[in-house]
């Protein structure tokens, strides 16, 4: 991936980042289909699925102040925050068929990711603005598809497409990693 040891392998400090940032990635893309699912069938768990959904940012943000300290850390979180919060209104209005609010959201949601991906070049050298945006575009067409299969009931199209946001957000973690290691020439 990153910076190797002679074994060919991650060194254990690494491994310890990538780990993180893989789990948090995927923490995130889990509690976001679970959300979609509790507003669908609008399950009585929906309240606690989106206060753990809303953690997310608040532990991306703790893991990554050590490396850039408590307000930029803050930054990434709001940000996050707010590609959350966007999100649930788009899944929303979907839900319940207001397609004017949909593409409101949708627009707004795609700003935020354009910000996001402004804000992660900024903070490093390694981290480039048209590799996030591409990245995060993806990410919020398929989280949208898998929002869609659900809400019509094309349940097996969206564990699939499930699997595919699986696979990209593991691809995310691994850019943010790389820049990590990299920035800080993590041993």
């Amino acid at each position: 991936m990153c910076q190797k040891n002679i074994s060919n392998g991650l060194t254990c400090r690494q491994s310890k980042i990538s780990n993180t940032i893989r789990r948090l990635w995927n923490e995130h893309i889990l509690w976001t289909r679970l959300f979609i699912i509790s507003t669908a069938f609008s399950l009585p768990d929906l309240s606690f699925v989106t206060e753990r959904l809303l953690q997310n940012p608040v532990d991306f943000a703790k893991e990554l102040q050590p490396f850039y300290g408590k307000k930029i850390a803050l930054q990434f979180e709001q940000l996050f925050t707010g590609h959350l919060l966007i999100a649930a209104e788009l899944v929303n209005a979907a839900k319940a068929g207001n397609t004017c609010e949909v593409e409101k959201q949708r627009n707004l949601w795609y700003e935020n990711a354009k910000e996001i991906a402004r804000f992660l070049a900024s903070i490093n050298p390694f981290w480039s603005e048209c590799a996030w945006r591409e990245l995060l575009f993806d990410h919020l067409k398929m989280t949208e598809d898998e929002a869609v299969f659900i809400l019509t009931g094309q349940y097996e199209k969206s564990i699939r497409e499930y699997d595919a946001i699986q696979a990209e957000a593991l691809e995310m973690a691994d850019v943010m990693t790389c820049g990590i290691i990299r920035q800080f020439c993590i041993k």
